[in-house]
């Protein structure tokens, strides 16, 4: 009889007796082995996966940065950096890459899933045949747990309803503690358990904050799967969603770096420079890459702004360092639970470049800049709102130079794929039962894709060939096993493409061929693409991508375009599309919207709705009905709304009177309310918007009624022309996130809410044709 335990086939077939089965089980020969708990090989390592957004190779001491990041800095001095580890440039493809070992065209998620077509490397549907680390560690006896970030889920999967096979719980995790989506409020984040809507166990008056409380969970998930299964090891994914805008700060945290920037951009590139060097992580001869056209000096930023931009760098390096201090909460409690030794712990220190889409003037609220209305936002504006930054009052985004900055020392910022600043970001390596290292640097190249099966080696597991029935594509990515007590081992990583949005590049044994097709400052409309101007570098010897090698030698640079499509032609990256208008449109683009009805009734209890669940109500006239049970002392608080303090509306009670809110970015809010109070009992209450027309983001005559009698009327005199607010839902009987308006304190309609009612009517004046599509793409990927 074997010992043998199929690993390549998942699930593990169950083995099964072979010979005479005995009558009665009295029989001697009626004896069976014991049932056996699933387990994975001897000796393999708990793994504790960390993965940051949106923070670039120069941000964090670790790599030489000005925030401070002290849990970074103790990982690394007990264990390796890597120097050249690369992501995909964009969030959603490098998590897709992370968690399969394949490439993200490969995987379906060659953009981010709001972009989506029906092109099969841009589908955002990660095909079966590609099954997660998540789902192999599983079934091979692992407890896995996800806590934060996931933004690999098809938009018109976003439902409550599912599906829910490419959620977290659907793709290896047992348990799901987090978001889905590219970013959300660290206030008042729109929370996921499993595949259910919940709501933060406090306020941030009380001392919420999501980045604090996802550590909290994940160190109660780690105390309950030690105590209830301590032969088993664990695969813990952190993915908070921090350095990803809002920059969203604690109290106690926001001073911290107060004074530390006023010397600009350019002297802290500087500065970030000169101790990488020091560092090691960058060799001494290198040379720090110029600063593009189109992002301005710290000499050329006029003085009435400066103070606003050392503002939004000290709240973000703030927002870094604490940050830290949550991910050293989960280290510490595996420390004192004895486990470090045999926990591998993988901190990937960005998911892409530090972000540039907050324009160089930086945001008060980031859903300005998501909808192309950034002239709102002028120098005095901003002034003027300077002492609520990082609060919750505001949604901010940094500027566009610091992004760069935090990109030292190369090229470009996150979305740019080409360059070294999009796609670089440090990694550090913690394993002291397996490293005998201590404190070294690793140089050789390697991409997100070497992850997953550096975990399966480690934990001794094939790479499966068949998963729930289906047969699996190959990983793509090398296992990085053989640097960790080797720092001089020949690289095995040697060819590695790169693509987002028609950005691309190649590497091959050092040498990089790259374009940047569709950067932060590119003008509008784009160039052709095969009008690009490609760049050449041998960054065997130029580090940074400094010296473009492309006129001395054409035919290098030949050789390897050619190469570029080989692996684009293997990779499922062809056709490259940067159509805007086609990839905004969904009807254009060939991928499903999950309401596209004119009318659409949502029941109490359905819980909170992203706004892909909901009817599109901007620019255009709109009714809204709801049936409401007022109790005998009169009604108090929210029947629906949507959105929260960065915009969005709500339909209230306050003191028995219906009322009405619009929103305009937290700048302007417009109330609409009715002289006499709701009497008790059944009623229908309305709310009819007649849009001015003209174009996106006009005005409109609000009505409201009860019974279908008009009660109150008033205008609202501009409108959102794109998203409320990019992660607050739509919440019937209740508004549990920022608020749209102040001017209720009761949040829980006193009453009974049992429906509500959208509705765009037939004929009526609808302006969403006037949406650009620059504005639609921005919407799109600043979220990521």
């Amino acid at each position: 009889m074997t010992n043998h335990i199929p690993r390549e086939l998942l699930p593990i077939p169950v083995h099964r007796r072979v010979g005479p089965t005995a009558y009665d089980s009295r029989d001697p020969d009626a004896r069976f082995e014991p049932i056996k708990p699933l387990r994975p090989p001897q000796g393999a390592p708990n793994i504790l996966l960390v993965l940051l957004d949106d923070a670039g190779f120069g941000s964090n001491s670790a790599f030489g940065g000005p925030c401070h990041t002290p849990t970074f800095e103790r990982l690394s001095e007990n264990g390796l950096r890597y120097t050249r580890f690369h992501t995909t440039a964009l969030c959603s493809p490098t998590r897709q890459a992370l968690l399969t070992g394949r490439n993200h065209h490969s995987v379906g998620m060659g953009v981010v899933s709001d972009m989506a077509t029906a092109a099969p490397g841009y589908s955002s549907q990660r095909p079966e045949s590609a099954a997660t680390i998540a789902e192999m560690l599983r079934m091979n006896g692992y407890s896995t747990a996800q806590f934060g970030k996931c933004h690999e889920v098809p938009t018109w999967e976003w439902s409550p309803m599912g599906p829910f096979d490419r959620w977290p719980t659907g793709s290896g995790f047992e348990y799901f503690y987090g978001f889905i989506g590219g970013e959300t409020s660290q206030f008042y984040p729109s929370l996921i358990e499993g595949t259910n809507p919940v709501i933060p166990d406090r306020t941030p008056e009380e001392g919420y904050h999501l980045s604090e409380d996802l550590a909290e969970k994940a160190r109660r998930w780690i105390g309950q799967q030690r105590s209830l299964a301590p032969d088993k090891p664990f695969f813990l994914y952190f993915a908070p969603g921090a350095t990803h805008a809002p920059i969203h700060v604690p109290d106690g945290w926001r001073d911290r770096y107060r004074g530390a920037f006023d010397k600009g951009w350019d002297v802290v590139r500087d500065e970030t420079f000169n101790r990488q060097k020091q560092l090691g992580v960058i060799p001494k001869e290198c040379q720090l890459t110029p600063r593009p056209q189109g992002i301005p000096s710290w000499n050329e930023i006029s003085d009435e702004i400066k103070p606003v931009l050392i503002r939004q760098m000290e709240l973000y390096a703030a927002f870094l360092e604490h940050t830290d201090y949550c991910i050293g909460q989960v280290v510490d409690i595996i420390e004192e639970l004895g486990e470090l030794d045999n926990t591998l712990i993988w901190v990937i220190t960005g998911d892409n470049g530090a972000s540039g889409e907050g324009t160089i003037n930086g945001t008060w609220n980031e859903s300005l800049t998501m909808t192309g209305m950034t002239d709102v936002e002028t120098p005095e504006f901003l002034r003027e709102r300077l002492h609520s930054f990082g609060t919750t009052e505001s949604y901010p985004q940094y500027s566009l130079g610091w992004a760069h900055a935090m990109d030292t020392p190369y090229q470009w910022t996150k979305r740019v794929a080409s360059h070294w600043g999009g796609t670089r970001n440090g990694l550090i390596v913690h394993w002291p039962a397996g490293i005998r290292s201590r404190g070294e640097l690793r140089h050789q190249f390697h991409h997100v894709i070497d992850v997953a099966p550096t975990f399966l080696e480690l934990a001794k597991l094939p790479q499966p060939l068949m998963v729930n029935g289906v047969e699996q594509q190959p990983i793509e990515g090398i296992s990085m096993a053989y640097t960790f007590n080797d720092p001089g081992a020949a690289e095995r990583h040697e060819t590695q493409y790169f693509e987002i949005l028609g950005n691309r590049g190649i590497y091959h044994k050092g040498w990089t061929a790259v374009t940047a097709h569709n950067t932060p400052v590119s003008r509008r409309p784009l160039p052709k693409l095969e009008d690009d101007i490609w760049e050449l570098y041998d960054t065997n010897t130029d580090w940074t991508q400094a010296n473009d090698l492309s006129q001395k030698y054409p035919e290098k640079l030949r050789e390897l375009q050619r190469h570029f499509l080989i692996e684009a032609a293997k990779y499922n990256v062809l056709p490259l599309d940067d159509r805007a208008a086609y990839r905004a449109d969904p009807d254009l683009a060939g991928r499903p919207v999950l309401a596209k009805e004119r009318k659409q009734r949502l029941y109490s209890g359905i819980g909170r709705l992203n706004a892909f669940c909901v009817i599109n109500i901007k620019n255009k006239s709109h009714r809204l009905k709801a049936e409401i049970v007022v109790p005998a002392c009169g009604c108090e608080g929210v029947i629906v709304a949507q959105g929260g303090f960065p915009g969005g509306w709500s339909l209230y009670t306050k003191e028995g009177h219906l009322k009405y809110c619009y929103n305009f970015y937290g700048i302007d809010l417009f109330h609409i309310g009715t002289p006499e109070p709701i009497p008790p009992g059944k009623h229908i209450v309305g709310m009819d918007f007649e849009y001015d027309g003209g174009g996106v983001a006009k005005g409109g005559l609000v009505r409201l009624s009860v019974d279908n009698r008009i009660m109150g009327e008033g205008r609202v005199e501009r409108t959102q022309p794109l998203p409320f607010a990019s992660d607050e839902p739509l919440e019937i009987g209740s508004d549990n996130g920022s608020r749209v308006t102040s001017d209720y304190t009761v949040r829980k309609f006193s009453g009974k809410v049992n429906w509500i009612e959208i509705e765009i009517p037939t004929g009526a004046r609808d302006d969403d044709a006037g949406i650009t599509d620059e504005q639609r793409i921005q919407a799109a990927l600043i979220t990521e």
